[in-house]
């Protein structure tokens, strides 16, 4: 029986208002939103955090429409192809329209991705129960793999990221003898246990993404789209004929949330190819297609239940913002992983029904008050900033009981990602590698020792031998996509 009151319904209310503030103005993320609240969550058990949390996914994730269709820029990378039929639509007077269309079809793909989530995740959680410490290095392994493999034409800085990122998680004092790795003699005492999570996750990506709209003047857009000139009302009849989109669109949004480290852009743009292609009018898109629009914003919305997949299973982030929500279970002490659901029950029917609620409500408050609630890209970024930024130290200091290296930490990391954006060296595969650094040598070492030294254990079972098979499938299809890519380029160039 899930405990429910009232204090859930307004965490997730507030949630989804929130997430839809943050998705709608350009630059700012799901992301970001989860990381600068997610020590707020320290005031409440996590039953309660996570109605806040999730509302702050679906809302921010959702959110990413508005501007992608009234101003022409994608609020959220996940909205990148609803720029292309929404902002026709809303140029020719269907501004309402595409909203409403956009916002429903985000609701059939979270749903959707939601019932995915409810079957796939306990079997294969059970399945992985019978993982040994190989197995659990292995398919950690595979995970970094599949960073690489989708990394489009940038293999080795997708593998260079997630290893570095394992390389820093391995800072701090070794378990096995109280040695202190790669720490000089004068961060000893505050490095004994590496650098904080929440600290990290604040500064790549809350940080680092003002770092960059300073760089940029904090440029705010006006609304090029008239809500109040309505040329054709929204009616459900425009869904008409979707059906197989719905569903299509939805589950690519969602198989691509269970890749590491893929994100929402990967799921709009397959999905719009994919809907394109099967289209018998593919001339249309581009130009204020439903279909188009319906693709991108159910695949970008079924990208949230996707993502919990591998992470409450096999404790591997699907994108960035399940990473970050790995900083609200070890903050509460829970561990994610094939335990996660025999051990956290309770947690584990929390977690589907936010999700199913945190859907519905970003429906309600976003579907009958659009043109209210699309006025929210008008707030000026150079208010906006200033407070996140208070509440990002704030969070950074509180992170640890009061402890002023993290704000230090907070902002390193957010200096870092900035340089990372700069050479073009992903975030996200850094942060993966980050949080699966330690279970990465953890389990490496244990199998050592249950072998006696002997590299051999990670050839000697066959499961492991079906994951090597995996990690040798998506590296070769990392080196096959990145020919073709360089070939395709060239052929553009000839």
């Amino acid at each position: 029986m899930i405990d429910f009151g009232l204090i859930h319904l307004i965490m997730a209310v507030t949630g989804v208002a929130v997430g839809i503030v943050f998705g709608a103005l350009p630059g700012m993320t799901a992301t970001m939103a989860i990381a600068v609240f997610l020590p707020l969550t320290y005031a409440y058990d996590l039953h309660v955090s996570l109605f806040l949390l999730i509302g702050l996914y679906v809302g921010g994730i959702s959110g990413g429409l508005i501007p992608a269709i009234l101003v022409n820029i994608p609020g959220t990378p996940s909205s990148i192809c609803t720029v292309f039929d929404g902002h026709p639509m809303a140029k020719r007077g269907e501004g309402s329209r595409a909203l409403r269309i956009g916002i429903t079809a985000s609701l059939i793909g979270g749903l959707i991705s939601l019932l995915v989530l409810f079957l796939f995740t306990p079997p294969l959680a059970r399945v992985a129960l019978n993982f040994s410490a190989v197995e659990k290095f292995l398919t950690i392994l595979f995970a970094l793999s599949v960073i690489a493999a989708l990394s489009k034409g940038n293999m080795v800085t997708g593998v260079f990221a997630g290893f570095l990122g394992v390389l820093v998680a391995l800072i701090g004092q070794f378990p096995d003898n109280n040695r202190m790795r790669m720490v000089p003699d004068f961060l000893s005492m505050d490095l004994r246990s590496g650098f904080q999570l929440l600290p990290v996750l604040i500064g790549l990506f809350a940080l680092v993404q003002i770092f960059q709209e300073a760089e940029g003047g904090m440029r705010d857009e006006n609304i090029s789209a008239d809500l109040t000139r309505e040329v054709k009302r929204f009616s459900f009849s425009d869904l008409k004929g979707q059906t197989v989109n719905l569903i299509r669109s939805a589950l690519i949004g969602t198989f691509v949330g269970i890749l590491p480290g893929v994100g929402g852009s990967a799921a709009s743009l397959l999905s719009y190819s994919q809907a394109k292609n099967f289209s018998k009018h593919p001339e249309r898109y581009g130009t204020g297609c439903i279909d188009g629009l319906v693709a991108s914003e159910t695949a970008n919305n079924g990208l949230t239940g996707g993502a919990l997949i591998p992470l409450l299973s096999l404790g591997i982030p699907g994108d960035s913002t399940t990473a970050v929500l790995v900083g609200a279970f070890m903050l509460q002490g829970v561990q994610v992983g094939p335990l996660f659901i025999t051990n956290n029950i309770d947690l584990w029917h929390v977690i589907l029904f936010a999700l199913l609620l945190c859907n519905f409500l970003m429906f309600f408050i976003m579907f009958y008050p659009i043109k209210y609630i699309a006025s929210v890209i008008k707030l000026p970024k150079y208010r906006i900033f200033p407070v996140i930024l208070l509440l990002c130290v704030v969070g950074a200091y509180s992170a640890n009981n009061g402890i002023m290296f993290d704000v230090w930490t907070m902002l390193l990391f957010g200096i870092l990602g900035y340089v990372f954006v700069k050479i073009r060296l992903p975030v996200v595969p850094f942060l993966i590698g980050f949080i699966l650094g330690d279970d990465l040598e953890k389990y490496f070492v244990d199998s050592i020792k249950g072998a006696g030294g002997s590299l051999s254990v990670f050839f000697s079972r066959p499961m492991g031998w079906v994951i090597w098979g995996l990690i040798f499938a998506s590296i070769a299809w990392a080196v096959y996509d990145g020919r073709r890519e360089k070939k395709r380029a060239a052929g553009v160039c000839g």
